[in-house]
C-alpha cells in the first residue's frame, strides 16, 4: 500500500486553473488490471485504486498519510513560468521576426 501526494495539473483544453490548488492522495495499484475476455473490459480486485483523498495543504496530506502508517511519496511540481503575451506585440516596430504575409 503506496500513495502519491501531488498537485494535479492543469487541464490542457482549459485555460483556467481550477482543480489544481488542492493536493490529492492517491494509491498505488497493488495487482494489475485484467481484461474481460467476452466485454472487453478491464476490471481489477484492488479497491484502493478508487480511493482519492483530497487536502488543503501538502503538510496537511503527509500528516493524513504519516499518521494512518501509509508510506508515501510526495510529487512536487515547479510553478510553470507565466509568458505575458499581448496582441499588439504582433504589430510592434521592434519586433525580432518581420511581420509578413
Amino acid at each position: 500500500m503506496f500513495a502519491r501526494i501531488y498537485r494535479p495539473a492543469k487541464n490542457a483544453m482549459q485555460s483556467g486553473r481550477a482543480k489544481t490548488q488542492q493536493w490529492i492522495l492517491e494509491f498505488e495499484p497493488e495487482a494489475a488490471k485484467k481484461l474481460d475476455p467476452l466485454m472487453g473490459w478491464t476490471g481489477s480486485t484492488d479497491m484502493r485504486g478508487q480511493v482519492r483523498l483530497s487536502f488543503e495543504s501538502r503538510d496537511e496530506a503527509i500528516a493524513y498519510a504519516t499518521r494512518h502508517h501509509i508510506p508515501h511519496e510526495v510529487i512536487e511540481k515547479p510553478e510553470p513560468k507565466r509568458v505575458l503575451k499581448a496582441y499588439a506585440d504582433n504589430f510592434a516596430t521592434a519586433r525580432k521576426v518581420p511581420w509578413t504575409h
